[in-house]
C-alpha cells in the first residue's frame, strides 16, 4: 500500500510518511538497544545471579538465535494480522519481556525472558521495514529502509556504552526497566500515528518459504550472512581488538562512538545511493571499504604501530561499511520478490543475526586476544561477500532513481 505524498501535505508533519517512518525507526532503536545493552553490564548480571560472565553472555546468544529462527516463522504466522496492530503488539511484548528480565530472580528466568524479547523483536523489525517501504513511493524506498535501519545502527553503537553507564548510575535492572518503558511509549505513538494497514493472505509456512527456491533470494541472503560475519569477527571483542592497535581501555568507548557515527552515516548514505545507483554498486563499494579497513587494522596489530588518529578514522569506516549493507540488501530482496516483501525482509533479519553469530565465532577461534586473526579473517570474508554480491546482482533486477 503506497500512500501518495501529495495527499499528506495537509496533514501534520508527524503523520506524513516521513514522520511515520522516523517513528518506526524509534521502534528499531528500542529493539536494537534491547539486543545489545545487556553486553554492557554482563559482569554485574553474572555477579548478582551467581553465574560466570561467559554464561551470562549466553543471554545475548539466546536472543540472537531465537530472533533468527522466529523471524521467518512469525512472518508466516502473523501474515493476516493488520500491520499496524502487529507492530504495536510486538513492542508491547518486547516491553513486557524487558520488565521480566529486569525482575528476574535467577538466571533461568532471565534466559526465558530473553526468548520472549526475541519474539517481540522478530515480529517488529522485518514488518517495520516492510511497512516503511509501503508508506513511500518506489523511488524513495531505499531512503525509507535506511531510516528504519538507522534505529538499529544507533542502538548497536550506543547499546554497550549506555548499558555500561546505566549499570554504574542506576543498576542493570533499572536500565532494562527504562528499555521496557521506552518500548511501550513507542507502541502508543505508533498506534496513534500509523495508518490502518491490512495484513496479507494466509499461506502455509512451507509454501511461503518457497521464496527460497528463487536463486536470487538465496544468493542475496548468503551475502547478508557473510557480510555481517565479516563485520563482526572483531566487534564482539572490541576491547582487546582496539588494545592491540594501541587504544587504552578508557578510550575504547570513544572508538565505539566513532564506529556508531560511521554506522549511522553508512546506513543513511547507502539508502540514498541505492535509490540512485542500485544496491549492487553500493555493496561493492561498501565491502571494498570494509576489506581495506580491516586489513589496515590487522597490519597495525601485526606491526605494533600506534597511530591513534588513523585508528579513529578506521573505527568510523568500519561502522560505515558494516551498516551500509542492510538498506541495499533489503532493496534487492524486495526487487527480486516484491510479493513476499515482509517474508524476505524477515529472512534478511535472520541472516543478519546468523552472520553476527558466525562472525563472533570465527573471530574467537584463535582466542579473544588474537586481534590479528579477528581483523584479517574479517577482511577475507569481506572479499568473499563482495564477489558473491556482484554475482547475485547480475541476476537481480532492481529499480534505480
Amino acid at each position: 500500500m503506497n500512500i501518495p505524498l501529495n495527499s499528506e501535505r495537509s496533514t501534520p508533519l508527524w503523520k506524513r510518511p516521513g514522520g511515520q517512518v522516523s517513528f518506526l525507526a524509534l521502534g528499531t532503536f528500542a529493539v536494537g538497544t534491547d539486543a545489545f545493552i545487556v553486553a554492557g553490564f554482563l559482569p554485574q548480571v553474572a555477579d548478582e545471579l551467581g553465574v560466570s560472565q561467559s554464561a551470562a553472555g549466553y543471554s545475548v546468544t539466546v536472543f540472537a538465535i531465537c530472533y533468527a529462527v522466529l523471524s521467518p516463522l512469525l512472518a508466516g504466522i502473523t501474515a493476516t494480522v493488520p500491520r499496524h496492530r502487529l507492530l504495536v503488539a510486538a513492542l508491547i511484548v518486547l516491553g513486557a519481556a524487558n520488565l521480566c528480565t529486569a525482575l528476574a530472580p535467577n538466571f533461568a528466568m532471565l534466559i526465558l525472558s530473553r526468548v520472549f524479547a526475541a519474539v517481540g523483536a522478530a515480529a517488529y523489525t522485518p514488518n517495520a521495514g516492510a511497512v516503511a517501504s509501503s508508506l513511500v513511493s518506489a523511488e524513495r524506498r531505499g531512503r525509507a529502509l535506511a531510516v528504519v535501519v538507522s534505529g538499529l545502527t544507533v542502538a548497536t553503537a550506543v547499546g554497550v556504552p549506555l548499558g555500561n553507564l546505566a549499570s554504574r548510575l542506576m543498576g542493570w535492572r533499572s536500565a532494562l526497566g527504562i528499555v521496557a518503558v521506552l518500548s511501550v511509549l513507542i507502541a502508543v505513538g505508533l498506534a496513534a500515528l500509523l495508518p490502518r494497514i491490512g495484513g496479507g493472505v494466509k499461506v502455509p509456512l512451507s509454501q511461503r518459504l518457497l521464496v527460497l527456491s528463487t536463486r536470487g533470494v538465496r544468493r542475496i541472503l548468503l551475502v547478508t550472512v557473510l557480510g555481517m560475519a565479516a563485520a563482526y569477527t572483531a566487534y564482539a571483542y572490541a576491547i582487546p581488538a582496539f588494545e592491540a592497535v594501541g587504544v587504552s581501555v578508557s578510550t575504547v568507548q570513544w572508538l565505539l562512538f566513532l564506529y556508531g557515527v560511521g554506522a549511522v552515516a553508512g546506513a543513511q548514505t547507502s539508502g540514498r545511493l541505492t535509490d540512485r545507483f542500485g544496491g549492487t554498486r553500493v555493496l561493492i563499494v561498501g565491502y571494498s571499504v570494509m576489506f581495506l579497513t580491516l586489513l589496515v587494522l590487522g597490519l597495525l596489530a601485526v606491526t605494533g604501530a600506534m597511530i591513534p588518529g588513523l585508528v579513529g578514522v578506521l573505527a568510523f569506516t568500519w561502522g560505515a561499511s558494516s551498516w551500509c549493507q542492510t538498506p541495499p540488501q533489503q532493496h534487492r530482496l524486495i526487487a527480486v520478490a516484491p510479493d513476499d516483501a515482509p517474508l524476505v525482509i524477515a529472512l534478511n533479519s535472520s541472516g543478519i543475526y546468523v552472520g553476527i553469530g558466525l562472525g563472533t565465532f570465527i573471530g574467537g577461534l584463535a582466542g579473544h586476544g588474537s586481534a590479528v586473526w579477528m581483523f584479517l579473517s574479517g577482511a577475507v570474508i569481506a572479499v568473499i561477500a563482495g564477489i558473491l554480491s556482484w554475482s547475485a546482482g547480475r541476476s537481480a533486477v532492481e529499480p534505480t532513481g
